[in-house]
């Protein structure tokens, strides 16, 4: 049975009705709307709030969205509520490559990996089962997008929740490193996926 909750004072949420696709460069403006929303509510508490509206400003941008889109090299995915309109619940970022942090590669190894750069759920949908939805889209964007690579993301090492919804979805502890907001450094946990 799906649950029901009330979504920006407007619809009910129907999980039955959400649905988690591919992203388009048609996404770019409304995914960054939902990133500078989003975004913040992850930060460490000590972040401050134009280190926070920086890093909003270069690294969630509609163009950084467009670029995600169209590179082969990633995967974006949306989870949404249809419409009309649709409605962005959350997104996820994957990421392919060789590490170039030396934390993360001593803790996830120098070959081609999958990272899951970003995943973040609008506040309202938040304990709906959305994220899970759209953490298992990801982890099956993963085995597409570069089979049997390893999989591994960084929270920051404050974020009790967050690490606690990973550990649920199978991924594990293995490092720390240090991410850079604005030009403000915070400790992240890097965590592998074990499944």
């Amino acid at each position: 049975m799906a649950r029901r909750r009330r979504f920006a004072g407007v619809t009910h949420l129907d999980l039955s009705t959400t649905r988690v696709r591919a992203a388009t460069s048609d996404d770019a403006e409304a995914l960054a709307g939902l990133a500078a929303l989003t975004f913040p509510l992850a930060c460490p508490p000590g972040a401050s709030a134009d280190a926070i509206a920086a890093h909003v400003a270069t690294q969630l941008s509609p163009d950084r969205f467009r670029a995600w889109a169209a590179s082969a090299a990633h995967a974006l995915l949306v989870v949404e509520e249809p419409g009309p309109p649709a409605r962005p619940l959350g997104y996820a970022l994957l990421v392919v490559g060789v590490p170039d942090d030396a934390d993360v590669a001593d803790a996830v190894g120098r070959d081609e990996v999958v990272e899951l750069s970003k995943i973040y759920v609008h506040p309202d949908a938040q304990g709906t089962g959305v994220a899970g939805a759209l953490l298992g889209a990801a982890l099956d964007a993963a085995t597409v997008l570069a089979p049997g690579r390893t999989l591994w993301l960084g929270t920051n090492g404050l974020n009790a929740r967050a690490q606690a919804f990973y550990r649920k979805h199978g991924f594990v502890l293995v490092g720390e490193r240090t991410y850079v907001v604005g030009g403000e450094r915070h400790s992240d946990v890097v965590m592998v996926h074990s499944a």
